[in-house]
C-alpha cells in the first residue's frame, strides 16, 4: 500500500444496504479535477477528511496547491508525523476536548497516537506513506494582514503583470476589474456594477493606463492618481464632469484610510503575492501552501480572495496548455464567495476560472456545507461531486437540481435515495467522466485531524514543517538584505516623490514657481561637483501661497493707497495653524507663475493641511483677518495745518511739503501782524505830525507874543520917560497871552514826547509779536504725528491663496540625493 499509485486513493466502497465497507477500493483520476470539484455536507459529515484525503493524494504526486482556509481547519495538513509518536500529538491536541474527556494532555495524545496508528493500518497505511507524505511537499502557512504565519505581501498584485498586455488585453482587463472590485470592497463598496460604478470605471481605467505602458503601481500612487487622473477624459467627458475632485478626493480618502492604518503594514511585508512562488520553491518542488485568513474581517477576506484569484488566472494565462492537472486552487467554506444572488467582488474570477480553468490544468475544489450557498452556474460547471450528508431537504433538492444541469437525464431518484443514506465519512462521488455513480467511505487521513487551529499556534505550525526558512527566500528578508548589497556597493536610491502629480482639493488654486536658474549654476552655488552627463530630476514640493491686495483709504487724512501683502508657508502646521507674521513677505508676481509643472518632476506628497479643503478654506479666511487686525500703514500728520501723507510720500518730500506750507502760513501771520501795528502807528504818527504842527505854530505865536511883549515893555518905558502916563494893564495883558503861548509850546513838546515814546513802545510790541509768530511756527514744524491705518475688510482682495509648488533638482550623489532649489531665491 505504501507505493504511490497513478490515482488518488480515497477510501472504500460503501454497502449502504449492509453499511458496511467494502474491501473494493475507490480511486479518482486526478485529470478529473481539471473540470472541477464540489465538495458538499452538512457539520460533522466527515468533509474535511475526505478533502485532506484528496489533498494528501496530490501531495504524493508532486501536485502544488492553493488552500484558502477561512476557518483554520486546512492548517491540520502540515500536520503528519510519520513515527506516530504520543510527545509529537501533544502540543496539537485539542485541551477543551481532552479536559471534557476527564484526561490530561499527556493522555489524550497517548490516545490520539493509538487511534492514529490503529486508524491508519486498518486502512493498509504505513509510516513509510506518510514519510513520503512530508517529503513530497513544501508545506507551510500564509496569514496576509498577519505576521503569525508568513505573510504576504499583496502589492505585488498591483504590479504590472509579465503577459504582454498587446496579446493578452481581455485576459489583463479581466484581472484589473478583479483587482479594481477586491479593492473597493475592502473599503466597503459592494455589490459593484463594472459598467455603471464611477469608482471602478475610474480605477480601472488608471491600471489600464499604467499596465498597458508595462508600468508598476503601488497602492501610495494609485491615491494619488485617483485624485490627479493620468487623463483628461473618460468616454466623452473631461474627469471632472465625469467625477469631481470632490468625489475623487473622498474615494481616494477611503484607500488613504487603509495605508494609513497601523495594521496595514503587514500586508505589505513578506513574500510578494506571485502565485509561481506560492506553488513552487525555486528548485522547482511543489508547494501546499495554506492561505490562512480566519483572523480577517469579512472585507479583507473578500479582498484578499479577489486578489488570490486575479493572480492566479493571470499566472494560469502565462503557462502552456495542458490535459494534466497543474495546480490545485481549493476552497474551504466558500459560503458567501460565490453567492447565487449578489455578485461579490470574488464572485466574477471565481466563475471565470470554473469556465476557462481547464485548458490549463488547473482544478478547482470548492467546499460548502450547503448548495444553497453556490452559485447555480458554479454548480453546473463542477465535473466531479463529492456529495456527504445533507443539513436539510432543500439543501439535498438544490444539489440534485445542480447534477442534472451538470448531466442531463440522471436518474434523481437514484441520486436521491443514495443521497439520503448517506453516514458520516460516507459520500457520493459523482463523477461526469465515469459512468455511475459511488458510494464510499473515506479512508483515514495521514494528518492528525485536530479540528481548527488558531492564529497564536500558527508559528509554531510552520516552525514543525521548517516553512520560516524554506519560505525565507521568498519573504522580505533577502529583499532587504539584497538593497543592503546595493547600498555598499554604492548603487543610488531610488528619487523621493512620486511621478504622479498629487491632486490639490477642488476649488484650491495651485501654481508652478518657475525654475529659474540652470543645473549647472544651481550647483556650483551648493559647491556640487556635477559632471552634466545626466539632467538632474526635477522635485516639486508644496508651499501654501497667500497674497492679497490691500487698499488703504481714509479721505480726511488724504489717504488712498493700495498695497500687496503675500506670505509663503513652507512648512505649516499640519494642524491647520499658521504664525503669519513668521513667514517671509516676498512679493509674488502672479503673471510669471507656472500652471504647469516641469516635464517628467516629481512631487512630495500633499500632507494636511495641503490636501484638506476645508481647513485651507479656514486658513484663507484667517489670513484675512490676521491682514485686518494686524497690517497697518503710518501716515505723518500735522493737525495744525491739516496736512497729512501716506506711505508713498517719503520723509524729505513731506518735509518740503511741510515747509512750504509753514511758510505760507508764517508769512500770512506775520503780514497780519504788520498790518495791525501798522494802523497804530500810523494813528500815533499823524497824531505827533499834528503836533509838530500845532507846536510849530505855538513857537510862532510865542515868539509874536514876546516882541509884542518887549513892545509894550518898551513903550511903556518911553512914555514913562516922557512923562506920559502908560496904562500897566496893558503890559500884564501882554505877559499873560506870552505865558500862554509859552505854555502851548510846552504842551506839543510833552504830547510829541509822548507819541515818540509810543512810537518805540509799539516798535517793540511789534517786533516781539513778530517773534512769537516765528517761534510759533518754528515748533510746528516740530509737531508731526505718525498715525497707523487699519485696512477696512471690505478694502483687503486676496489674489493668490492655494498651493505653490517650489522646484528643486535631485543630483545624484555618492548613493543618495542632494537636493538643490531650482528657483531664483
Amino acid at each position: 500500500m505504501d507505493s504511490i499509485e497513478e490515482k488518488f486513493y480515497l477510501g472504500n466502497t460503501y454497502l449502504t444496504d449492509q453499511g458496511e465497507i467494502s474491501e473494493e477500493r475507490v480511486t479518482y483520476d486526478p485529470e478529473d479535477l481539471t473540470t472541477h470539484a464540489v465538495a458538499v455536507g452538512m457539520t460533522g459529515s466527515g468533509k474535511t477528511g475526505l478533502c485532506i484525503d484528496l489533498l494528501e493524494e496530490a501531495a504524493l504526486r508532486g501536485i502544488p496547491a492553493l488552500m484558502i482556509d477561512p476557518k483554520g481547519d486546512m492548517t491540520n495538513t502540515l500536520l503528519h508525523f510519520p513515527e506516530l509518536k504520543s510527545e509529537d500529538f501533544q502540543p496539537w491536541v485539542n485541551p477543551d476536548r481532552a479536559r471534557r474527556e476527564e484526561k490530561t494532555l499527556s493522555e489524550a495524545a497517548r490516545d490520539a497516537a493509538e487511534l492514529w496508528e490503529s486508524g491508519l493500518s486498518r486502512w493498509g497505511i504505513g509510516k513509510d506513506r506518510i514519510r513520503a507524505l512530508a517529503r513530497a511537499a513544501q508545506f507551510a502557512v500564509y496569514t496576509p494582514g498577519s505576521e503569525a504565519g508568513l505573510p504576504i505581501n499583496i502589492l505585488a498584485s498591483l504590479k504590472a503583470p509579465e503577459l504582454s498586455w498587446h496579446d493578452h488585453q481581455e485576459v489583463l482587463r479581466e484581472k484589473i476589474s478583479g483587482t479594481v472590485m477586491g479593492l473597493l470592497g475592502l473599503v466597503g463598496i459592494q455589490d459593484l456594477d463594472p459598467v455603471r460604478s464611477r469608482e471602478h470605471i475610474l480605477l480601472s481605467n488608471i491600471f489600464e493606463q499604467a499596465w498597458s505602458r508595462d508600468r508598476d503601481l503601488e497602492l501610495g500612487e494609485l491615491i494619488l492618481q485617483i485624485q490627479n487622473p493620468p487623463f483628461e477624459k473618460l468616454g466623452m467627458l473631461d474627469v471632472e464632469t465625469f467625477m469631481p475632485g470632490e468625489d475623487r478626493l473622498e474615494l481616494a480618502m477611503l484607500l488613504n484610510n487603509i495605508l494609513a492604518a497601523p495594521g496595514f503594514q503587514s500586508w505589505i511585508t513578506g513574500q510578494p503575492l506571485n502565485v509561481q512562488e506560492l506553488l513552487y520553491t525555486p528548485e522547482g518542488k511543489p508547494r501546499h501552501s495554506v492561505l490562512y485568513l480566519a483572523h480577517l474581517s469579512e472585507a479583507e477576506r473578500m479582498f484578499f480572495v479577489t486578489l488570490l484569484y486575479s493572480a492566479v488566472e493571470t499566472w494560469m494565462r502565462a503557462q502552456k496548455g495542458t490535459t494534466s492537472l497543474r495546480a490545485l486552487v481549493y476552497f474551504d467554506e466558500i459560503y458567501g464567495y460565490l453567492p447565487p444572488v449578489k455578485n461579490p467582488p470574488s464572485k466574477t474570477p471565481i466563475l471565470r476560472m470554473l469556465k476557462q480553468a481547464r485548458a490549463f490544468g488547473v482544478g478547482q475544489v470548492l467546499v460548502t456545507q450547503n448548495p444553497v450557498d453556490i452559485d447555480y452556474k458554479a454548480l453546473s460547471n463542477a465535473g466531479t461531486w463529492l456529495i456527504g450528508k445533507l443539513q436539510t431537504e432543500q439543501d439535498k433538492n438544490r444539489l440534485l437540481e445542480g447534477l442534472e444541469g451538470a448531466q442531463p437525464g440522471i436518474e434523481k431518484d437514484t441520486y436521491d435515495r443514495l443521497i439520503s443514506t448517506l453516514d458520516k465519512r460516507v459520500f457520493l462521488l459523482h463523477n461526469v467522466h465515469e459512468d455511475q455513480p459511488k458510494v464510499f467511505h473515506t479512508r483515514w487521513a495521514m494528518n492528525y485531524l485536530t479540528g481548527p487551529l488558531t492564529r497564536s499556534q500558527i508559528p509554531a505550525l510552520n516552525q514543525l514543517v521548517g516553512a520560516g526558512e524554506a519560505a525565507a527566500a521568498a519573504s522580505g528578508e533577502p529583499q532587504v538584505e539584497l538593497e543592503a548589497e546595493q547600498l555598499e556597493s554604492g548603487a543610488l536610491e531610488s528619487p523621493p516623490g512620486s511621478s504622479t502629480q498629487p491632486a490639490v482639493p477642488a476649488r484650491v488654486d495651485e501654481y508652478f514657481y518657475p525654475v529659474g536658474i540652470a543645473p549647472r549654476a544651481a550647483a556650483e552655488e551648493e559647491s556640487l561637483t556635477w559632471e552634466g552627463t545626466q539632467e538632474p530630476v526635477v522635485l516639486y514640493r508644496p508651499a501654501l501661497a497667500a497674497q492679497a491686495s490691500v487698499r488703504f483709504l481714509k479721505r480726511n487724512y488724504n489717504l488712498d493707497y493700495e498695497q500687496e501683502v503675500t506670505v509663503v508657508v513652507h512648512e505649516p502646521d499640519r494642524k491647520g495653524r499658521v504664525d503669519w507674521e513668521s513667514w517671509g513677505r516676498d512679493p509674488l508676481d502672479r503673471k510669471g507663475l507656472k500652471t504647469q509643472p516641469a516635464q517628467g518632476a516629481r512631487f512630495s506628497s500633499l500632507h494636511p493641511p495641503f490636501n484638506e479643503p476645508a481647513v485651507l478654506s479656514d486658513l484663507e479666511s484667517d489670513f484675512k483677518d490676521w491682514i485686518y487686525h494686524s497690517l497697518t500703514v503710518p501716515v505723518r500728520r500735522v493737525e495744525e495745518l491739516d496736512i497729512s501723507a501716506g506711505p508713498q510720500v517719503s520723509r524729505e518730500d513731506f518735509q518740503k511739503t511741510l515747509e512750504e506750507a509753514v511758510e505760507d502760513v508764517r508769512g500770512k501771520a506775520l503780514e497780519k501782524v504788520e498790518k495791525s501795528f501798522e494802523e497804530d502807528l500810523e494813528r500815533i504818527k499823524d497824531r505827533l505830525l499834528k503836533e509838530e504842527r500845532e507846536l510849530e505854530e505855538d513857537q510862532t505865536e510865542l515868539s509874536q507874543r514876546k516882541l509884542e511883549e518887549m513892545g509894550t515893555h518898551a513903550e511903556n518905558l518911553l512914555s514913562l520917560l516922557a512923562g506920559r502916563r502908560r496904562r500897566v494893564s496893558s503890559s500884564l495883558t501882554k505877559r499873560r497871552m506870552t505865558s500862554k503861548a509859552k505854555a502851548d509850546v510846552q504842551e506839543s513838546l510833552d504830547m510829541i514826547e509822548q507819541y515818540q515814546q509810543e512810537i518805540i513802545e509799539l516798535n517793540e510790541e511789534r517786533e516781539q509779536a513778530l517773534e512769537e509768530v516765528q517761534e510759533r511756527w518754528r515748533e510746528v514744524r516740530k509737531e508731526i504725528e505718525e498715525i497707523q491705518v487699519a485696512p477696512y475688510k471690505k478694502d483687503i482682495s486676496i489674489e493668490i491663496f492655494g498651493v505653490l509648488w517650489y522646484p528643486y533638482y535631485l543630483f545624484p550623489e555618492g548613493k543618495r540625493w542632494k537636493e538643490i532649489p531650482a528657483y531664483s531665491r
